[in-house]
Order: C-alpha cells, then structure tokens, then sequence
C-alpha cells in the first residue's frame, strides 16, 4: 500500500501543477501513468485521473473565495448581485463542453485519451500560444475586468472549453485562457475567469465519475485517492499564486515553447520505444 501512496503523492503533485498552469494536466497524468503505474483497477484509474482534480479545485475556492460566495452580512446589501451575475456567465460558459461531456465523454475517452494525441495537441496549441502571443504583442486588452465579461464572451471562452474536453493535451485552462486572450480579456482576467469558471467543472466531472464508480472503496483506493487530491491542493495554492503574479509582467509564449518540446519528447519515445 506505501507504494501506491507514494505514487499518489507524485500524481498529486502533477496534477497540482499542471491544472492551473497551461499546459494540460489530464496530458500529463496520462503520460505519468505511462511510467508509474498504480497496482489497481483499470476502473478506479479513469475514475482517480478526473477526481483528483477536486483537490486542486479546492484551492481555487480557498483563495477566490470572496469572488464566488454572493452572500455578505458586512455590506449593505446581503446578496452580492454582481457575483450572482458572474455566476450566471460562468453557467452559460460551462454549457457547450457540458452538453458534450453528457452526451459523448466515454466515446471521447475512448478514442482520444492516449499518448499520441496528448502530444499531438501539446504542440498544436503550444504553437497557437506563440502566435497568439506575438500578435497580441503590444495591443491593449477590451476587457480589463470580471465585470465587464459579457455573456456573449463568456460563451465563446466555453466553445474554447469545448476543444479541451475532447483532445487531452489540449489543457482546459489553456483552451479557455488562450481563447479569452483571442477575444481581447486581458492575460490576469483571463486566468481568473479560467480558474472560476474550473469550479462547477470540476465539481460536476467529478460527481459524474463517482456516481459511475460506485463508492465502494477499498481501503487502498481510498487512501490513494484522498492522498493525491490533499496534495494536489496543498501544490495548487502556492501554482496559482505564482501564475497570478508570473502573468502581470510576462506572457504565456513560455509555456507554448514547452509544450511544443515536451510534445516532441513523447512522439520520440513512443516511436523510439514503443
């Protein structure tokens, strides 16, 4: 049993990286497991490799928790209306890759969850993050706040959403962060809207998965579960501080260039070694 908590432990640590930072946490679990494998059911793994996320996802509550809970006692009014608006945007950004998750997430899994289109989509959008970049160089954002998100932009950064949802490697938080950079938010508002709209996501993925599993646990499954989604809170807290402040000052084009090698790396290897 060590054994497979230490390696819950490392997954832990991936995935708490790898969620907020914009290169595909789902891509590298996948390759991770490649090389460390868990001794336990094929059915627990697509079930851990989803919840586990769960864990990050409570640092985003933690630490913006004052732009998601609407109720104050110590304003004038009790309810917040501008979150409750936020919330209603965040809805209609999850619909799209909701409806595709509903209707198709095993056939997607599948068909796409494997090493070969988790690299492939690591250098498509590790390229696209470079162009985007460099075209943006020295243009002024049009939005500039959470407030002045529309529902229309928060669709459209939910259609991006969608392209994450299907090809693994894509990275959720790249996709949409990438997306909402497209339309003119800037790179702070973008990441932030990114990190909420994460919330419900999650959540939800989440609950699907566990309701698809079962919860009958045994105590090994248990323990390697609660273990990687505690750590991966633990790594996510100090991430997403980082990339908080890493965006004020720098681009995502760094972040496109791994991508692109680590992508590289992993056809090299499976047409090397595989």
């Amino acid at each position: 049993m060590l054994i497979n908590i230490l390696k819950a432990v490392i997954f832990g640590i991936v995935e708490g990286i790898t969620e907020w930072l914009p290169i595909s946490s789902t891509g590298h679990m996948i390759l991770l497991e490649e090389f460390l494998k868990f001794d336990l059911s094929k059915e627990f793994w697509d079930m851990f490799l989803v919840v586990i996320q769960l864990g990050a996802i409570m640092a985003v509550v933690i630490l913006f928790w004052s732009k998601l809970w609407p109720f104050s006692t110590k304003e004038k009014y009790f309810i917040k209306k501008d979150i409750i608006m936020q919330w209603f945007k965040i809805v209609v950004a999850c619909v799209p890759a909701a409806i595709i998750e509903l209707a198709a997430g095993d056939k997607i899994e599948e068909m796409f969850y494997n090493p070969v289109v988790v690299a492939i989509m690591l250098i498509l959008v590790g390229i696209l993050f470079i162009i985007v970049e460099n075209n943006n160089k020295n243009k002024e954002s049009k939005i500039n706040t959470l407030g002045e998100i529309t529902f229309l932009t928060a669709f459209i950064i939910g259609m991006f959403q969608v392209i994450a949802a299907i090809f693994p490697g894509t990275s959720r938080s790249g996709a949409t962060i990438l997306g909402a950079i497209m339309i003119g938010v800037s790179r702070s508002v973008a990441a932030e809207f990114t990190f909420l709209l994460a919330v419900p996501v999650m959540f939800g993925a989440s609950f699907i998965k566990l309701l698809k599993f079962g919860f009958a646990f045994t105590t090994m499954e248990l323990g390697v579960l609660i273990t990687g989604m505690a750590v991966a809170f633990i790594v996510s807290i100090f991430v997403i501080k980082f990339l908080m402040d890493y965006i004020k000052k720098h681009d995502f084009k760094v972040f496109g260039w791994y991508r692109i090698v680590l992508g590289l790396i992993v056809i090299l290897y499976f047409w090397l070694v595989k």
